[in-house]
């Protein structure tokens, strides 16, 4: 089967685009391959975010509508201020298109079950190949929008990538106030890792080169000092900027008391071999094999008969959670190799038990609404569809993706900015509970398991008549000999006897007769 293309020439999507800010134009829908029905339409365009359903007939026109809202069949008059008519014509490409918005504010179209209902213009009308045309709720000249031509010889629907164009309402819900910004401060530093024996829980920074890895660590510092701070190295270059392990703590402050999370930094992720960070440095820094300011050599990773190789770790040398970033604007142009070396370090730290979370950097670069105001991250369609396309690469559930701004060229802070630092690191501090969670589990499992191994004396032991609980013949921890029931004397070497120098020394035999229990002088 051929494929389906578009009949719009690239100038003509380049002046459609231009209307609704678009990156580029996903087409849904071709009525003359998918047919020139309602059902159809709604099989191929419901639920699909922003829109624009193109028509085309023989006198040149191109004329159309978009919305910004899903179609989903709801049978009922949806309001959309985004929403237009447009129009312009093949023969006239230099002047600029027709544009009409609705005159009823909350009627821009029916979301029924028909094909698209823009109230003044209705495609697939009763199912064939022509538009019904009627001015009013959208008022203009039929002649300017279509020729008096309703016959079509297309009809296309298109999904408009990176629209400036926002879900109704908020799919998570952020409290963007100054109250909860203090309190992720202080939820943040009063949080403890639940074991007595571990201070700070210790987080892994991976992605490729350029994601923004040591500018999260930057940005989270900010937050805590009150100030832009820059103490990790960051810029662009080609390769990776982080040459070594680097291990970061976080004051509450300057001169504060540290934050009990410890950020760690590592060689950014390369396609090519021998470049970048290799799975079997990822392993041992996950193991806690890899100390700080350990400088990585892509062509071979550290052995361990180096002496750089941190042979007895604890815990608290070890990796409790590992944080995959990547840059939103290029979820969609990770290669094959990026996804596969990703997928294999993901692997990895499941097999060792390490939870994991991935933070989607620069959304405010990735949606032109993100960038115009912060709290829209999370009405964005585009942002949201790179967060599901993050879950398919990885594997991973839409819980653990969360998006974030870093402070990049800012030299003062920005609330909002903080609060979604702040939401990202509570995640990371959530999922590292589990971690520690687990350890405590395995404690409590070894500690039960030795009390089982230990053998005690009956608790209930028959006292004698003299009052002294009755002896009986039980060892700790050990068996018994099959032979040793009985000591002979006679049997004790000469030389063995001399070394005592002839001192007391107390013989117990173990018998069930308390008179066996004897005093020797050797």
């Amino acid at each position: 089967m051929s494929a389906v293309t578009s009949k719009l020439s690239g100038e003509q999507e380049k002046k459609l685009c231009s209307m609704f800010s678009s990156r580029r134009l996903s087409l849904l829908f071709k009525a003359s391959v998918h047919g020139y029905t309602a059902d159809a339409f709604h099989r191929k365009c419901d639920r699909q975010g922003p829109t624009v359903t193109v028509a085309y007939n023989n006198s040149g026109y191109i004329f159309g509508a978009y919305t910004s809202r899903d179609y989903a069949q709801t049978n009922q008059n949806i309001a959309d201020e985004k929403a237009f008519l447009f129009s312009f014509n093949e023969k006239e490409m230099k002047r600029d298109p027709l544009r009409v918005i609705s005159g009823e504010a909350q009627r821009s179209h029916n979301d029924g079950a028909a094909g698209p209902n823009f109230i003044s213009l209705v495609f697939l009308h009763n199912n064939t190949a022509t538009v019904y045309s009627n001015p009013g709720t959208y008022q203009f000249d039929p002649v300017e929008m279509h020729g008096n031509n309703l016959q079509l010889v297309e009809c296309e629907v298109y999904r408009v990538e990176g629209a400036t164009t926002l879900m109704e309402k908020p799919w998570r819900e952020i409290q963007w106030t100054s109250e909860k910004r203090k309190a992720l401060m202080d939820m943040i530093t009063d949080w403890t890792p639940g074991l007595s024996s571990v201070k700070q829980a210790r987080v892994l920074l991976v992605g490729p080169v350029g994601v923004g890895k040591s500018s999260f660590f930057n940005s989270i510092s900010s937050v805590f000092r009150g100030y832009v701070s820059t103490q990790a190295n960051t810029g662009c270059a080609g390769t990776s900027l982080t040459a070594q392990f680097r291990t970061y703590s976080i004051s509450a402050g300057r001169g504060g008391k540290l934050l009990p999370v410890t950020l760690c930094d590592t060689m950014g992720l390369e396609d090519g071999v021998n470049a970048g960070l290799d799975i079997d440095d990822f392993t041992s820094i996950l193991k806690g094999h890899i100390q700080d300011k350990y400088q990585f050599n892509p062509s071979m990773p550290l052995q361990p008969e180096s002496n750089s190789f941190y042979k007895r770790p604890g815990l608290n040398d070890k990796i409790h959670t590992v944080v995959y970033v990547i840059d939103t604007g290029k979820v969609s142009l990770l290669s094959n190799k990026m996804i596969e070396k990703l997928a294999a370090f993901r692997r990895k730290a499941n097999q060792m038990g390490v939870p994991q979370l991935v933070l989607l950097t620069k959304v405010d670069e990735a949606c032109p609404s993100v960038a115009a105001d912060l709290k829209t991250v999370y009405q964005s369609h585009h942002i949201r569809k790179m967060m599901q396309k993050m879950c398919t690469n990885l594997g991973v559930s839409l819980t653990v993706v969360v998006p974030v701004k870093n402070y990049c060229e800012e030299l003062e802070l920005d609330p909002e900015t903080d609060i979604l630092l702040l939401n990202a690191l509570t995640q990371i501090l959530r999922a590292t509970e589990g971690f520690f969670d687990d350890c405590n589990k395995e404690e409590v499992g070894r500690t039960s398991l030795d009390k089982q191994q230990h053998v005690r004396p009956p608790e209930n032991q028959e006292l004698q008549e003299n009052g002294e609980p009755e002896q009986h013949d039980f060892l700790l921890d050990t068996e018994q000999p099959e032979n040793s029931s009985e000591t002979d004397m006679d049997n004790i070497p000469a030389e063995d006897a001399s070394s005592t120098n002839d001192k007391n020394i107390l013989f117990i035999f173990i018998d069930h007769e308390p008179e066996s229990v004897k005093e020797m002088d050797v």
